[in-house]
């Protein structure tokens, strides 16, 4: 299969690493050029967009981008790696009475907005050229950096008792890089009780969402049934639809094609912004936003070729 560029938006299974996806889609659609834009946890299903062909230029934007999950908090327990793949460090029998709606909501609107989030020692951050899970599996436990992160949403579903433990379902609308599994540690901290991640899934990464997932099983029967499996992928123009686009007049296609700044007339974006240029449907590139002597203008970061 050549020529082949897009976005395939799949629906992980368990028990898959987002490395292994990106090997088997690589081998479905006969290129090297193959990147996801986020990467989800073995245990973790849903939302994995993988980048192909040209579109791989675009894993960098794609990933910075917004995610959200339906995510499944255990009051009474923590385990060693935070979800429940771990061993059991500690536990508490939880009163499910004072795990209410109002507190737990209440509880929620203090968590929004930006905070410092320290990284799991069982997650794929590097340190000194190491991944912690390789560390952590070493034995090896050291001071991790705390980041910051932001949370849009957090939505409860419902509650659930189970014997001396608590299951709190609830969605989360967060920015990149946020652990889901140290978030349920926190919140669960904060409620009084140890706490881990019993289960999750991604269902929005960006601009795609659970219902456009498809699952990788079925791409893989296509395949092996000598089925076009293309048009699957998502246009690089489509995926990106979420940036401001500009169209650029005829004079000026060949000079951004070689990759010159152009001005951008008419044009009210913020200073630093992404913006797309096309002629017509056809996408020249991504562009960043400079103002100049004379007023804006589009410095290129990433040009297409017309095949695109």
């Amino acid at each position: 299969m050549s020529n082949v560029n897009g976005v395939l938006v799949i629906d992980k299974p368990a028990g898959m690493t987002s490395h292994d996806c990106v090997a088997r889609i690589r081998r479905l659609y006969g290129t090297k050029k193959v990147g996801h834009t986020g990467t989800l946890d073995p245990d973790v299903t849903g939302v994995l967009p993988i980048c192909v062909g040209h579109a791989t230029r675009l894993v960098e934007y794609l990933q910075e981008l917004p995610k959200r999950y339906d995510v499944v908090m255990r009051l009474g327990s923590t385990t060693t790696t935070e979800d429940a793949s771990g061993e059991v460090v500690e536990q508490a029998s939880v009163d499910a009475a004072s795990i209410t709606t109002e507190r737990i909501q209440a509880l929620f609107e203090s968590f929004l907005g930006e905070m410092e989030q320290v990284p799991p020692m069982f997650s794929a951050v590097k340190v000194n050229g190491k991944r912690l899970y390789d560390l952590a599996r070493e034995g090896t436990v050291i001071e991790r950096q705390a980041r910051k992160v932001t949370l849009y949403e957090l939505t409860l579903h419902k509650i659930s008792v189970d014997g001396d433990t608590v299951d709190v379902s609830f969605t989360c609308t967060c920015s990149k890089g946020t652990y889901m599994r140290t978030l349920c540690v926190d919140l669960g901290r904060a409620l009084g009780y140890p706490a881990h991640m019993k289960l999750l899934r991604r269902i929005k990464s960006g601009p795609f969402q659970e219902q456009e997932a498809i699952p990788l099983q079925q791409i893989e029967e296509q395949a092996a049934n000598g089925e076009d499996i293309s048009h699957h992928l998502v246009s690089i123009p489509q995926a990106i639809s979420f940036l401001p686009s500009f169209q650029v007049k005829p004079e000026r296609i060949k000079a951004v094609r070689n990759g010159l700044a152009t001005a951008l007339p008419g044009v009210t974006a913020e200073e630093g912004s992404l913006i797309c240029l096309f002629a017509g449907e056809e996408l020249l590139g991504i562009h960043r936003v400079c103002r100049g002597d004379k007023g804006l203008f589009a410095k290129p970061e990433k040009v297409f070729p017309a095949e695109v």
